[in-house]
């Protein structure tokens, strides 16, 4: 059992039609036939939706992931149209609030991986493989990989887990010639927010994005290259065979994985909630990482 520990009830706003609530984000669609994204400031860890908020975590994604679409619009166009408030629509949705494009999405988890830790370690400790991915022998958790891979997985529900997949099954599924496309510009995206990244000294060791269709144009959605979406390591404290200091909801792991917390993570029972200094803790490793990849402070 996983999922919500408290659902939350969407907001009604009259010209907008509510379609869908998920761990991070409510989804609307206007009038117009375009949806309406409003990232919340809820936070997840082991597929719950936590009931403690991280306070300004909306804001601070949306304008995120507004920053590295600026920076990848050579690459790949974006889904934004508009970052206009709906007329009618809360105050307090400023700042966290997309109008976007409705895309054919791709019913895939694109992933690309620089640098082998998570899923991608446990199945190479066990076959030497990711994805079915050959790689060579002698890796251990946070080495830098020969080359960035693509290694895809499946879209779960909240609740649930991803699955990785091979890329001959995404083929499969989307088929050869999305497959392809969704390969070039996962790992084109990768390479791009890598390089950046390095130059802010941080490490961009994994990140997954979401990819749709604007008639025949491959368009990237949801959010990209975020502390929620990527796996964001120091550069300076980066050292191979350990689990390495991150830019993301590692404090929050670390509590509800401890015995201060009293939850078991194998019982069907919500987790509890946070703490303060864990919410604060938490929240300040997302402002650190938004000021030393846009080089702004946040205010």
């Amino acid at each position: 059992m996983s999922g919500f520990v408290e659902k939350p009830e969407p907001i009604q706003v009259p010209g907008l039609v509510h379609l869908h609530t998920g761990k991070v984000r409510e989804l609307y669609q206007n009038e117009a036939g375009d949806l309406v994204m409003v990232a919340s400031d809820r936070i997840s860890a082991f597929d719950w939706v936590l009931p403690t908020e991280i306070p300004g975590k909306g804001s601070i994604l949306t304008q995120l992931s507004l920053w590295w679409f600026d920076q990848l619009r050579d690459l790949i166009p974006h889904h934004v149209l508009s970052t206009e408030l709906p007329e009618g629509a809360p105050a307090d949705w400023a700042g966290r609030t997309l109008v976007c494009k409705s895309l054919q999405m791709v019913p895939v988890e694109a992933v690309a991986r620089g640098y082998l830790t998570g899923s991608g370690l446990l199945e190479y400790n066990e076959s030497r493989t990711v994805c079915g991915l050959a790689l060579p022998e002698g890796l251990a958790d946070g080495s830098e990989l020969p080359a960035p891979i693509f290694t895809p997985a499946t879209k779960a529900a909240v609740g649930e887990h991803d699955e990785n997949v091979s890329y001959e099954e995404v083929a499969r599924q989307v088929g050869a010639d999305t497959a392809a496309r969704l390969r070039q510009a996962t790992l084109a995206v990768y390479s791009r927010g890598r390089d950046i990244a390095r130059d802010r000294g941080i490490i961009l060791a994994d990140t997954k994005f979401e990819f749709g269709f604007d008639g025949d144009t491959l368009v990237i959605g949801d959010e990209v290259l975020t502390p929620d979406s990527s796996r964001f390591w120091p550069v300076d404290q980066w050292e191979p065979g350990r689990a390495q200091p991150s830019y993301d909801k590692q404090f929050v792991r670390d509590w509800l994985t401890s015995a201060e917390s009293g939850w078991d993570r194998k019982s069907e029972q919500p987790p509890p909630p946070l703490p303060q200094e864990v919410v604060d803790r938490t929240r300040a490793k997302y402002v650190e990482a938004y000021e030393r990849l846009t080089g702004t402070s946040w205010s």
